[in-house]
Order: structure tokens, then C-alpha cells, then sequence
């Protein structure tokens, strides 16, 4: 009997140093999901916030006497000196074998530099020509252009709610083309100068959707690195050519030679022309932190939903602080928008729970085989 009594401590003894990893096995995921929820809410904050302020202070530049696109392009990325800092705070721990070639990134940054330069460009068109609240909505657009890229270069799936909400978009796109009477008789200008603005605005959120999906394909394919300082390294070397490019457009369009002139004129006066310029820079900087985030922790796809929070919240302050027309076409536009927004929001909600069920599912029939085992 004593020596069956040993016998079963000793298997209970065996058994009982497995018992901690299958504990932390169950909770080391947790606070792994955790963590990310974190991150993922504070590039949210970043992006919605950033995004928000950005296209207003860059309406009120117009709105007070400002006329340069090319300057109101140059600081949509001349704000990347602020992102230094994180370099030193986020070193990459990539190794060189791992690492992409030196000319692979410089093409890389290059090429995504011109196209946020032409980007920016139409966004800065769309800017001064539309209503602010007109321009919110058409950028969401880039919900349905995205979605279109996603699937060619994301292998992003179409559901009912994703095709639900590209008619949704697409319907509330055509509400605001139709509705072009109705604003051009509002001053902020001709009809010419309104469909040059709405053309560039849908080019611009086309442009930028195939720059987002493009950026997704360059993280999984070429960089093939999984820390932040990349996501960094890009935003800063891609904005350092943007703001390069719209360097030379200033001086080859000739705006640069109105600069001066432009300050003295500004309604609010030199340092208030400065600070508009200056806080645009910074929080156009601020957003682009939380977009490449949520595209390094999700998904291009998902980024371009979060943008689009400032839906509903960038035409109600347009119309308190700018004095913009809401009239019936429009609300019924923002309401589509808002509503196919959502489609989007339920369908990331249905593959995150699925996703989630399948992890839990695979630890615990990893849990189960450690004790078998035992």
C-alpha cells in the first residue's frame, strides 16, 4: 500500500509542473489581445482626431484668403520631422538577411512619395472648390475603392455587407453629383469649378485607396517585417519625397512668387497664416500614425473604415463653424454613407468573432493533447 501510495504521488508530481503552461497558454493570448486592443484604439484616436481637425483647419486656410493648392499640398506631408523621434524609441530589430535590398525601399518610398504628392494634390483641389461637408462625404468613397482594390491585391473577400455598402456609397455619390445646382448657388463657386472639385475628390479617394492596398501588398510581400519602426520608415521616407515633389510644383507652378503677399492679406493676419499652416502640418502627421498602425495591426481595409468615422462628424462642424447648406439631398447622402459604414463595421465585427472562436478552438485542443500526454 505504501509503496502504491508513492507511485501515485510521483504521477501527480509529473503531472503538476504542465499544469502552469497549459494556464499560461489560456492567458498569455489574452493579454496579447488585450495589448492589441490598445494599440488599436490609440491609432483610432490618432486617425479620427488627426484626420477631423486636418480638413478643417485646411477649409479655414481657403476659407480666409488663402489660394496656393500647391501649399496646401506641401503641408499635407511636410509634418514628417515630427515622426523622428519615434525612430530612436522604435529601432528596428530586423536582421539583414531578413531586411530588403537598399534599392528595393528606395523605389519603394519613392514611388509611394509621388503618389501621395498627386494625391494631395486632388484632395487640395476638392478642398477649395467644394463645400467642406460636400468633401467629407465623397471621401467616403474610399470605402468602395478600397474594397475593390483589397480584392485584387488583399484577397479581401466580398460579403453581402461589403457589396451592401458599395451600392450604399456609390447611391450616396450620386445623391451629392445631382445635388451640384444646389451648391453652386450656395457661393462657393461656379458649377465648372464644382465638378472640377468633385472629379478631383473621387480621383483622390481612388488614388488613396490603391495607396493603402498597395501598402498592405509592400508590408506582406517585400518589407516582410513585423515591428513598428517599418510602419515609421515609411511614413517618414514616403512623406520626405512627397514634400519634395510639392517643393518643385510650388516653384514650377509659379504660386510661390504669391506666398508673401498671401500672408499679408490673410484675414486673420502673419502669425495666424503661420499657425493655420503649421497645426495642418502636425495633425495631417498625427493621422498618418494612426492609419499606418492600423494598417500594420489589421488591414488597409479596416484603416479606410476607421477613417471614415469622421463621417458624420466633419459636415455637422462644417456647418457650425463654416456656415455650410445641409439641405435634404444631403443628409439623405450622409445618412447612406453612414449607413454603409456600418455594413463595414458588422462584417470586420463578424470575421473578428470567427477569428477569435478558431483561436480558442486550437488552444484548447492544444491544451487537451499537453494532458493526454501527460
Amino acid at each position: 500500500m505504501e509503496a502504491d501510495r508513492e507511485l501515485q504521488q510521483t504521477r501527480v508530481n509529473d503531472r503538476e509542473p504542465n499544469s502552469a503552461p497549459n494556464q499560461n497558454q489560456w492567458r498569455l493570448p489574452k493579454l496579447k489581445h488585450y495589448k492589441w486592443w490598445l494599440r488599436v484604439s490609440v491609432y483610432v484616436v490618432f486617425l479620427v482626431a488627426g484626420q477631423s481637425t486636418a480638413t478643417l483647419i485646411g477649409r479655414l486656410y481657403f476659407d480666409k484668403g488663402g489660394n496656393s493648392k500647391w501649399m496646401a499640398t506641401f503641408v499635407q506631408s511636410a509634418g514628417f520631422p515630427i515622426l523622428l523621434p519615434l525612430v530612436f524609441f522604435f529601432s528596428s530589430s530586423t536582421t539583414k538577411s531578413t531586411r530588403p535590398k537598399l534599392s528595393t525601399l528606395v523605389f519603394l518610398y519613392t514611388a509611394f512619395g509621388l503618389l501621395l504628392t498627386g494625391d494631395n494634390l486632388m484632395y487640395s483641389y476638392g478642398l477649395l472648390y467644394l463645400p467642406v461637408s460636400t468633401y467629407s462625404l465623397l471621401c467616403a468613397t474610399q470605402l468602395a475603392f478600397n474594397a475593390t482594390f483589397s480584392f485584387f491585391l488583399n484577397s479581401q473577400k466580398f460579403t453581402s455587407f461589403i457589396l451592401n455598402s458599395l451600392v450604399l456609397l456609390t447611391i450616396s455619390a450620386s445623391l451629392l453629383a445631382v445635388n451640384s445646382d444646389s451648391e453652386t448657388t450656395s457661393g462657393i463657386g461656379s458649377r465648372g469649378t464644382y465638378i472640377i472639385g468633385f472629379l478631383c475628390t473621387l480621383g483622390a479617394s481612388a488614388t488613396y485607396s490603391l495607396y493603402l492596398s498597395l501598402l498592405q501588398l509592400s508590408f506582406e510581400k517585400v518589407i516582410k517585417t513585423e515591428t513598428f519602426s517599418a510602419v515609421v520608415d515609411m511614413q517618414i521616407y514616403s512623406s520626405f519625397v512627397a514634400t519634395c515633389g510639392c517643393v518643385v510644383g510650388l516653384f514650377a507652378s509659379g504660386e510661390w512668387k504669391d506666398l508673401s503677399k498671401e500672408m499679408r492679406d490673410y484675414e486673420e493676419g502673419r502669425v495666424s497664416y503661420l499657425m493655420t499652416l503649421i497645426w495642418t502640418a502636425i495633425t495631417w502627421q498625427i493621422s498618418s500614425v494612426g492609419l499606418l498602425g492600423l494598417i500594420f495591426e489589421v488591414s488597409s481595409l479596416f484603416s479606410n473604415v476607421i477613417s471614415t468615422l469622421a463621417l458624420p462628424v466633419v459636415p455637422i462642424l462644417a456647418v457650425i463653424f463654416f456656415h455650410d447648406k445641409m439641405d435634404g439631398v444631403k443628409v439623405i447622402a450622409m445618412l447612406l454613407a453612414i449607413w454603409g459604414f456600418l455594413s463595414y463595421i458588422y462584417q470586420h465585427y463578424l470575421d473578428d468573432s470567427k477569428s477569435h472562436k478558431n483561436e480558442s478552438k486550437a488552444i484548447s485542443q492544444l491544451s487537451g493533447d499537453s494532458i493526454e500526454i501527460c
